[in-house]
């Protein structure tokens, strides 16, 4: 798969009794990435990219990757708590929260509850919304590889960052995520009746972007985070898929950047 070339450290910190793992690198304003719902592959290739600009850190959100599993948590706004937390415990500041898919879902819960240590929010393809047209494709009712190349605009851009067949190590990942991703967005799948109403109280600027060809969560979703949220704006990313992070790296991250400074 596609890798990154900048190196980083790797360090966990313990929350409620439960290890979680963060790599980091890079300087200047703080900023938490959070990842998608299939799992935390890796340093990538927008991590080096946004890590030029900021002090990155990048956490296996709790119960995927290496960071330990919160046994009793079951919806995204348990693991906010969390991360919010170790926000706290880590002492950041005008942090710029960036979360993708699931990630987003988990990072607007977060702003939800404590904004005080927030400079800036970036939702990319978020989950976490009904959408008004459409639906979100449901990863429990099909095969998980055809899951993961549907993140992407087409099997081209797909095999560009996993290969034609993803390593072992990967499909692990993979399963041992989906495990973690059903007993957090169960019933509704992957949004919730209780974040819509509060988004308002959001009160740091947001950027929302979003793949054009997202064939995963609805574009509509994101004119819904954008007139929910209040403060923000909406850049949509032309021919890109749900995971516009990775096929288009340097262009998110240049987003990020300049919403960052505004």
């Amino acid at each position: 798969m596609t890798t990154a070339t900048a190196s980083h450290t790797e360090t966990t910190i313990e929350i409620a009794g439960k290890s979680i793992r963060l790599m980091q690198a890079g300087s200047g304003s703080p900023a938490l990435f959070l990842h998608h719902s299939t799992g935390s592959p890796g340093w990538q290739p927008i991590h080096d990219h946004l890590a030029q600009h900021f002090a990155l850190t990048v956490p296996d959100v709790p119960g995927y990757g290496q960071s330990e599993r919160p046994e009793w948590a079951r919806e995204p706004r348990d693991i906010a708590i969390l991360l919010n937390r170790a926000l706290d415990k880590l002492g950041f500041q005008g942090v710029t929260l960036i979360g993708a898919g699931l990630g987003g879902f988990i990072a607007a819960e977060m702003a939800v509850m404590n904004q005080s240590r927030l400079a800036k929010l970036v939702l990319i393809g978020a989950a976490g919304l009904q959408p008004e047209t459409g639906e979100i494709v449901d990863q429990m009712l099909i095969d998980f590889p055809d899951y993961l190349k549907a993140n992407f605009r087409d099997d081209g851009a797909y095999e560009q960052a996993f290969g034609a067949d993803a390593a072992s190590e990967f499909k692990q990942l993979w399963d041992f995520s989906r495990e973690m991703t059903a007993r957090i967005t169960w019933k509704p799948y992957m949004f919730s009746r209780r974040l819509a109403p509060v988004l308002g109280e959001i009160e740091v600027p947001a950027l929302v972007i979003w793949g054009a060809e997202d064939r995963v969560i609805p574009v509509a979703c994101a004119d819904q985070y954008v007139a929910a949220l209040g403060n923000a704006r909406l850049e949509i990313v032309p021919g890109a898929g749900h995971a516009v992070e990775m096929e288009e790296a340097e262009k998110v991250a240049n987003l990020i950047r300049t919403h960052a400074a505004s």
